[in-house]
């Protein structure tokens, strides 16, 4: 760790905020509805439980073991190499994240604004500017996404309010019409984002300059803000398009083409699209910032810039190379992440958690 990077409460929950809101602004509400059809704003509400519990045991642990990230502390807690093991798990998980992400915002940018322009291109593009944010560090990355979030926010937020007169209500009915099953298997896939919002208070609070009280506190208050956007979002969505939510891969896209005001404000997807490159810029360089660390660790590196640009590049070929097409990456995202989410960031630090406890009980002296 860098004793010279220090966060606050402000810029931790900002960071959390815009961590989790970059991809459910527009591809969520697709995900939910393809299961829970008009109670997809049910799902997502279950599904932020899930970020709750998280914060909970990732304070917990950070409570424990103060100043010390994921990998350094499962290392004390089951022992050097099942530590390592974690380490080299969290490594690959990092790197598949940040390659999900950035095809993700390739299809969006390629099908929307440059079609002609090579995948390829915009991938390096994009990563290159993710890459020099993460070697400047966790606080330049927290600083400007200060400025950022408040500027997406700005920018998001009336574009809600605008939907608002299109809205019919009586698109949401009837409640859980096909009982509660349905609703549950849409609340995975965004039950894994939340988890995923949540689990990288694993890196960050090392470089908290507070309490792990304070961070609580501000996580707390970030992800609740995230989920009355999310919900908002679905709600909205749904009683614009109805049914059609489901089958439409950037579904709030449509509703911000679909509103304006003629003559005054039209062709507001520009605004969408806007809010969408600064979440998944701050995204991807923050989880560059954490994959740099997972590496440095796991090889005992001292000083995690050294590996950001080569890392970055190691996922600029990931792009190419894990997932063949869209159709891939779709399946991936449905079926697969939530599994994944579930193990990496659920089950290893519950499990961690539970055995440092036992570990505890059996010798009352530990710290």
């Amino acid at each position: 760790m860098q004793d010279s990077e220090k966060i606050d409460g402000t810029q931790l929950g900002f960071l959390i905020f815009t961590f989790i809101i970059s991809t459910n602004l527009l591809t969520v509400p697709s995900l939910s509805v393809m299961f829970a059809m008009q109670d997809a704003w049910i799902s997502e509400l279950l599904a932020s439980a899930t970020g709750f519990v998280g914060i909970w045991v990732m304070c917990e642990l950070s409570r424990r073991y103060p100043g010390l990230s994921v990998e350094q502390y499962s290392a004390r807690i089951v022992g050097k190499w099942l530590g390592k093991l974690t380490s080299a798990n969290y490594a690959y998980y990092w790197f598949i994240s940040i390659t999900t992400i950035t095809m993700q915002h390739t299809g969006f940018i390629s099908t929307l604004l440059l079609p002609e322009s090579p995948f390829l291109v915009i991938s390096l593009t994009f990563l290159a500017l993710s890459g020099a944010a993460a070697w400047l560090g966790i606080e330049v990355i927290s600083r400007s996404n200060e400025f950022l979030t408040l500027l997406l926010l700005g920018l998001f937020i009336p574009l809600l309010v605008l939907t608002i007169a299109e809205a019919d209500a009586h698109l949401l009915k009837p409640v859980l019409e096909n009982g509660w099953l349905p609703v549950l298997q849409g609340a995975v896939n965004p039950g894994g984002g939340f988890m995923n919002q949540v689990f990288i208070l694993g890196w960050l609070l090392p470089y908290f300059r507070s309490s792990v009280a304070k961070a609580r506190q501000a996580s707390l208050l970030a992800l609740s803000g995230v989920t009355l956007m999310s919900v908002s979002l679905i709600m909205l969505t749904l009683m614009i398009l109805g049914p059609l939510t489901g089958k439409l891969t950037y579904s709030f896209l449509s509703v911000v083409q679909y509103i304006g005001i003629e003559g005054s404000f039209e062709r507001l997807e520009a605004i969408a699209v806007s809010t969408w490159v600064i979440g998944c810029f701050i995204k991807v360089a923050v989880s560059l910032f954490i994959f740099s660390v997972c590496v440095s660790h796991l090889f005992e590196i001292r000083n995690y810039r050294d590996l950001v640009f080569p890392l970055t590049l190691l996922s600029l070929i990931g792009t190419v190379w894990v997932f063949p097409n869209a159709a891939a990456l779709l399946d991936y995202l449905v079926f697969t992440f939530p599994v994944l989410a579930f193990l990496n960031q659920s089950l290893i630090p519950l499990a961690l958690l539970i055995v440092d406890g036992v570990k505890r009980m059996a010798a009352p002296s530990l710290p």
